[in-house]
């Protein structure tokens, strides 16, 4: 069976995931504004990626490790992006594949502004509810860094997420440069059901499928 461990190593905290048999690739996760680690999407997401055979960090965020509740401040983001790229780290000391990198929300924005900074960083992007403007602000949007982004990324939106439509999504991932895609979670919000729903089929299946297509480096996953 996979195997869930704490894992606490320098800067970096949460949980390990280990997929059964011998470790190839390996996903760094992380959590949105009200979360941590231990949230239900990000289990779930970690039980269907190492059923794959992926192994996956979830990790807390430098703000989340400061203090249990409350969201990030705009003058921690940086910090933030610096313990995702700790987590990166760690986890291409862990598997001998390739790394990708991802998360919730403000997780997930952070995970694309650290790739727009250093392309090479990760192999590719999984974002899930990416938070392009503030809920009833569509004047507002977090896409200043996405002419920059250069890595593969799927994103991972439900339609009733008020923090972007499905259109406007679409229209802003032509400002991506990188290979991208669009996988809808049906009836989903920006909490994406908290994971009750096959993420297996319907988030590890087409990330493997997009990474397939679009990275052409030998890997057997």
């Amino acid at each position: 069976m996979p195997a869930s461990a704490p894992f606490d190593e320098g800067t970096v905290r949460g949980f390990l995931d280990r997929p059964e048999g011998a470790l190839r690739d390996g996903l760094v996760l992380t959590h949105g504004a009200g979360g941590d680690s231990r949230m239900a999407l990000l289990a779930a997401a970690a039980r269907a990626f190492t059923a794959a055979g992926v192994c996956v960090l979830r990790c807390d965020l430098p703000f989340r490790q400061k203090r249990p509740h409350g969201p990030p401040s705009p003058s921690t983001a940086a910090a933030d992006r610096a313990g995702l790229k700790n987590a990166v780290a760690a986890m291409q000391a862990i598997v001998p594949g390739r790394v990708f990198l991802g998360g919730q929300s403000y997780g997930g924005r952070q995970a694309s502004m650290l790739a727009s900074e250093e392309p090479g960083l990760a192999a590719a992007l999984l974002l899930l509810s990416y938070p392009l403007h503030p809920p009833g602000k569509p004047e507002q949007p977090r896409t200043a860094h996405f002419p920059a982004l250069r890595t593969p990324s799927l994103f991972v939106h439900g339609p009733r997420d008020p923090f972007a439509s499905t259109a406007e999504l679409r229209a802003a991932l032509a400002l991506i440069p990188a290979p991208v895609a669009l996988a809808e979670i049906p009836d989903a919000g920006h909490d994406l059901l908290r994971g009750a729903f096959d993420v297996a089929g319907l988030v590890a299946e087409p990330f493997r499928k997009f990474v397939s297509t679009y990275l052409a480096d030998g890997s057997n996953w």
